[in-house]
């Protein structure tokens, strides 16, 4: 698996541990409407109506490299949307 298809998944995961609602599939234009993984993209939206929202949409086949970030807390060097050190650390000190 390629690093920014690991790090788009990993920005999925973390729309799912606070609830957010994330689709995932082919999009794709059916009679002038968009669907991802079949499910017309409208319907989906419609819930949504007068709510502020962020709209995350990121293409798991591009091939663009991702820069290596520095984490600010431990000075670890990771490829990803969190520190991998300071999350197992984090989940080490929760207990869980």
């Amino acid at each position: 698996m390629s690093l920014r298809r690991a790090a788009v998944l990993d920005l999925a995961s973390a729309a799912y541990e606070v609830d957010a609602e994330v689709k995932r599939g082919i999009l794709k234009k059916v009679d002038g409407r968009w669907t991802v993984a079949d499910q017309e993209m409208s319907k989906w939206l419609d819930r949504f109506e007068g709510h502020e929202v962020v709209v995350i949409v990121a293409s798991m086949s591009d091939e663009k490299p991702i820069e290596p970030r520095i984490c600010t807390r431990c000075g670890y060097e990771f490829v990803g949307v969190e520190c991998p050190r300071c999350r197992a650390a984090r989940i080490r000190l929760r207990g869980q």
